[in-house]
């Protein structure tokens, strides 16, 4: 793990990037933002109360003194985010309903990335997944090249890195979002150094089985083409002949991917959270993420179990998004 972590801080280093955290208030944030200063990898912008934010530094050992510390209660040009939430918006909130909104942290840290008063967000220590990705698609909003967001896991044991997509947002994704699922998971692979060579799995492999759900992949992996020709994907595949080299041959001996795939994308969300689960508990894999993409500005959500180390890691990927982006 630290070998692609410090990666990532030689990705960023001397970019100062500004990542916004809503939840101020929480010892895990802190204690990574105190870290994340004190090591200039980030400029971390904490939202809550002042006071309240420094009593619990105090309080949990952080140090937050290069830390800038935002109250939506107190900021200067609320009633300038008010008016750029509204126009966002498109009607859909008025100007009082703005202002309600726009205290709490999650949307008002938010705006702040969309008005470039911020590189990125990361939240979801004590927020649900939907806290979190409602604000972003209401206001930051999905990217030209895609409809919907998806959500990846960097899986890390040594030296191995793999992707797996979907396994955070979409419940039954088709074929189009399945695709779309593959071109932007061969982007992200990109930022962590690893050549996508992307596996489109099913419980099938080359057709050995014939249903709506391995049709729906095959259909992914065409308009995958269609989307970049680029890319090096196949499919349908099971995960062995996908993973395994001797399987490969003899379930697809002409394939581009010859066992050696290392960005696999799921059918269903189902799978796939499955699928990293037994990676990381039985396989002893670190689990990075879930890594949001698709969205026009990086926003990335944590778990509720989640440390500090892990709120670190994650700041440090969503700057690598501001980077890149």
């Amino acid at each position: 793990m630290s070998n692609l972590f410090d990666q990532l801080r030689d990705k960023i280093s001397g970019k100062n990037k500004r990542i916004v955290f809503p939840e101020g208030l929480d010892e895990r944030i802190l204690t990574a933002a105190s870290k994340l200063s004190a090591d200039g990898v980030v400029s971390p912008i904490l939202i809550g109360n002042k006071g309240d934010v420094e009593q619990k530094a105090n309080e949990v050992g952080a140090d937050i003194a290069k830390c800038e510390i935002l109250d939506p209660n107190d900021y200067a040009e609320f009633e300038e985010m008010v008016q750029s939430f509204v126009e966002r918006r498109k009607g859909k909130a008025t100007e009082e309903k703005a202002r309600d909104i726009l205290l709490d942290g999650n949307y008002f840290g938010t705006m702040l990335v969309y008005l470039d008063k911020a590189d990125g967000l990361v939240s979801g220590a004590a927020h649900s997944t939907a806290d979190t990705v409602r604000p972003a698609l209401q206001i930051i909003k999905t990217n030209e090249r895609v409809k919907k967001t998806s959500g990846v896991f960097i899986m890390v044991r040594d030296d191995e890195k793999y992707v797996f997509a979907d396994c955070a947002i979409n419940i039954s994704p088709d074929s189009q979002d399945l695709a779309e699922i593959a071109a932007e998971s061969a982007v992200t692979a990109k930022l962590f150094d690893v050549d996508p060579r992307i596996a489109m799995l099913s419980f099938s492999t080359k057709g050995s089985a014939k249903s709506a759900e391995t049709e729906k992949v095959e259909e992914a992996l065409k308009l995958a083409k269609e989307k970049d020709s680029s890319l090096v994907i196949d499919g349908e595949f099971q995960f062995d002949a996908a993973i395994v080299p001797s399987v490969a041959q003899k379930k697809a001996p002409d394939s581009v991917i010859k066992g050696d795939a290392n960005v696999f994308i799921f059918p269903s969300l189902e799978a796939g959270n499955i699928g990293y689960k037994i990676a990381q508990r039985l396989g002893n894999f670190e689990a990075v993420g879930p890594i949001l993409q698709g969205l026009n500005k990086p926003v990335n959500d944590l778990s509720r179990g989640c440390d500090s180390e892990d709120v670190y890691n994650l700041a440090l990927i969503t700057a690598v998004q501001a980077v890149e982006e």
